[in-house]
């Protein structure tokens, strides 16, 4: 492996995941789906998509622009051996980790006024979401989100060593939850997984405002009593 190739194979994990969202949301735009798995039934705005694509193609080049220029200069203390423990390990550290300062940053957002008026409220106009509005925030609220994935990744930076498909699975399980959580349906399967945050979850969240803050995992907001009963 060399540099560039980790880039590369950094950026086509994103890409790929987010193909999937296009896909994804382009389903669930215009299809008429079955009642069982919609959690909403209020309508999508016409023409909601070709509004909000600017949003989502600069949010999408910032997190390639970042993904890919952080993988090729970790590159010299990056470990690249296939460790299936050890990288699995990592992962759940990461999203532990990355879920926690989720938690408390999206909190933030809510409780500061300012914030939450000039910056958060942004990606609450998606009152119903659909897939890829995981990317429909404010660039700056883009890029303070990205710090949990920064201090996972450094804690094995300074005490270990990161493992190259850490980054790799890490980044296509937490887009590709991104993806889901923002759909609006509620499948079966997906919403059996114990412990994960589920759609209808981070759908109520969108609905009331308030409370459901954590993203990947449920349990922070039952210990801080944050949880929309």
């Amino acid at each position: 492996m060399t540099p560039l190739f980790v880039a590369l194979v950094t950026v086509g994990v994103l890409l790929s995941s987010n193909a999937i969202g296009l896909i994804y949301s382009l389903i669930v735009l215009r299809e008429k789906l079955p009642v069982t798995v919609v959690i909403q039934s209020k309508p999508y705005k016409k023409g909601i998509f070709r509004e909000r694509m600017p949003l989502f193609i600069s949010n999408f080049l910032l997190l390639l622009a970042v993904s890919g220029t952080g993988s090729y200069f970790l590159f010299d203390i990056l470990s690249l051996e296939f460790d299936p423990l050890m990288i699995a390990f990592q992962v759940m550290i990461a999203f532990l980790v990355d879920d926690i300062w989720f938690y408390f940053y999206h909190r933030w957002l809510h409780e500061n006024q300012f914030m939450l008026k000039h910056i958060h409220s942004i990606h609450h106009r998606a009152f119903k979401p659909f897939p890829l509005e995981y990317l429909y925030a404010h660039p700056l609220e883009w890029m303070l989100g990205m710090i949990g994935v920064v201090l996972a990744f450094g804690i094995f930076v300074l005490f270990a060593s990161l493992n190259v498909y850490s980054i790799w699975i890490f980044g296509l399980l937490r887009n590709l939850h991104e993806i889901h959580i923002h759909s609006d349906l509620s499948l079966p399967v997906l919403s059996k997984i114990p412990f994960i945050s589920t759609t209808k979850h981070h759908d109520d969240h969108h609905a009331r405002l308030k409370g459901n803050y954590a993203s990947t995992f449920h349990w922070l907001d039952r210990i801080f009593k944050t949880e929309i009963k």
